[in-house]
């Protein structure tokens, strides 16, 4: 190692010791990214056998394949789910509980993702099968991610269920917090900037377009705020038009209601209601003869 080299590591290693940042804290190692990721894939692949995995299966490969994704997952899982217990233990579990308890409620979870599923196909004249909506939705996918992390979540698991739910922001544009409690049959056409907050309540029956935010008012309290319902209820059968912003935890739309396009909501709305802007006007006027040159 060169003199410059030498000064440069050891410039970082002082970094190291004054402003911590690395994955070793007393000993105790953190989740892995990659692994995480690694992780998500495959539990993907066990929810949507042939979907995920690359390569269509047969009826004779299905058992085969399901029992080769568990022998390879259990371990690798158990092992990310005792960094995080190690990292912030929870009383009475353990790693090994917490990872049978989780495969175990793969079944359930499956049940509920087919309505996710159907909702999408039966919400979009554009969707040609299930199969495309399970090949081809980002919002299918960022829900599948989000119940799977929700399950830990519940099981006051410690970063993991951030991790999973974060790689699934990167892939899809979609950032639902694996704390919020959402319903059967929900659906995100599009999917592209929409945000769900840490203690949002969905219903059943939701549809989600693009942009839309359920919020906080403000995060300036910071962590006094922790722990307090900060994001909106939405009930059962609301559909929330593109770039809507719902905000506050005390806030609630009622059942029914359709909430148009670009709103700004900060107070409940009554069930069976449509909320759009008013006082806004779009001026169409001829190009011909304007002298201007409209082309970008």
């Amino acid at each position: 190692m060169s003199d410059s080299d030498a000064r440069l590591a050891d410039a970082l290693l002082d970094s190291y010791a004054e402003c911590g940042g690395i994955n070793h804290i007393n000993g105790i190692n953190l989740p892995s990214k990659v692994a995480v990721g690694s992780l998500t894939e495959d539990l993907l692949h066990l929810l949507f056998p042939g979907f995920f995995s690359g390569r269509a299966l047969d009826r004779a490969e299905v058992a085969d394949f399901v029992a080769d994704v568990l022998r390879r997952l259990a371990p690798r899982l158990e092992e990310e789910i005792g960094k995080s217990l190690e990292f912030r233990p929870v009383a009475g579990l353990d790693a090994r509980s917490a990872t049978r308890w989780f495969l175990e409620e793969m079944p359930g979870l499956r049940a509920i993702l087919q309505t996710d599923a159907a909702a999408a196909h039966a919400g979009d004249p554009a969707a040609g099968s299930i199969e495309e909506v399970m090949l081809a939705y980002p919002g299918v996918e960022a829900v599948a991610v989000y119940r799977l992390a929700h399950l830990l979540y519940t099981k006051e698991i410690a970063l993991l269920p951030r991790m999973m739910t974060e790689w699934a922001h990167a892939r899809t544009g979609i950032d639902i917090h694996p704390g919020a409690a959402i319903g059967s049959h929900f659906f995100i056409d599009h999917g592209t900037g929409v945000v769900i907050g840490e203690t949002c309540v969905i219903g059943r029956h939701v549809k989600i377009y693009h942009g839309v935010t359920l919020g906080a008012r403000s995060t300036w309290g910071g962590q006094q705020l922790r722990g307090k319902k900060r994001h909106p209820t939405i009930e059962d059968n609301v559909t929330i038009y593109p770039g809507a912003t719902i905000l506050g935890g005390e806030t609630v739309i009622g059942a029914r209601t359709v909430i148009g396009g670009n709103v700004w909501i900060l107070d409940s709305v009554a069930a069976d209601s449509t909320v759009t802007m008013q006082g806004q006007q779009v001026e169409i006027r001829s190009r011909i003869g304007s002298g201007v040159d409209w082309e970008i």
